[in-house]
């Protein structure tokens, strides 16, 4: 059976609720448009969808590369002094409990209306679950191996670079996997702020129009988006895993390639 047979099957029965609920009730197609009427207007207006999801996809995957690395970064950085991770650590969880979407207004006045305020909101939403996961996964190496490493005179760095970081690849793995699913959401509320271009604009756009079947069809390609986003960056992210587990293998003692 194909990997895609559930994910369709579920989305067919999706439509087929749909569908059902607007025969079933009668309800105006201006509240709730059926799929076939979502799935005509985005056939007419396909064009102009494609170019704000372009905008909006552009933000997104800036987003995500900025976030994933500087996320890495801080959390190497962490991993390597104690007195530094006490000290941020706090701070970055501090961080979390402003709202994100109250800081949308204030990045748009600092940034501006293009893609840079969208792109910003986009890293900050990405940044702490990268460097959250990534930074356990580097604390989390067996201890033992640790010791190995410091009584055959590695230092720091190399303990760093040859074992913890190779050993943290899953968990940082599971971060960009829900970096993927996160990262659309910063660029579309820093689009519904304020913004001439992406899918959060046309969005707010059809609806002022009384557009509800443009405002589904440009709803049901960001998740379309999103969905095959997260399906890229698991892809490459379990790939980074499975390397990782290899290379650990190969360096075991006694192990012959």
């Amino acid at each position: 059976m194909s990997r895609f047979t559930y994910p369709v099957s579920a989305a067919v029965l999706g439509l087929m609720l749909w569908q059902s609920v607007v025969w079933i009730t009668g309800v105006p197609h201006f509240i709730l448009p059926s799929p076939v009427q979502v799935g005509q207007a985005a056939l007419d207006n396909r064009v102009l969808i494609m170019g704000h999801a372009f905008v909006t996809a552009s933000e997104v995957i800036l987003g995500l590369i900025i976030g994933a690395a500087l996320g890495g970064l801080t959390a190497i950085q962490l991993a390597m002094s104690p007195h530094l991770a006490r000290l941020v650590l706090p701070l970055l969880v501090f961080t979390q409990a402003v709202p994100v979407f109250a800081l949308a207004p204030i990045l748009t006045l600092w940034f501006g209306y293009g893609m840079a305020s969208k792109i910003v909101m986009a890293v900050l939403i990405i940044y702490f679950p990268v460097t959250s996961a990534f930074y356990d996964g580097l604390m989390r190496v067996n201890s033992a191996i640790l010791d190995l490493a410091k009584t055959m005179g590695a230092s720091n760095a190399q303990t760093m670079r040859r074992i913890k970081i190779p050993h943290a690849l899953p968990a940082l793995a599971s971060g960009l996997k829900l970096a993927a699913v996160y990262a659309p959401i910063g660029a579309v509320i820093g689009e519904w702020v304020g913004a001439s271009q992406g899918l959060g604009y046309l969005m707010l756009l059809a609806n002022g129009r009384a557009k509800t079947d443009l405002m589904f069809a440009s709803l049901l390609v960001l998740a379309l988006l999103t969905v095959v986003l997260h399906w890229v960056v698991s892809a490459m992210a379990d790939r980074l895993s499975a390397d990782a587990q290899g290379h650990a293998v190969r360096k075991k003692p006694g192990h012959r390639p």
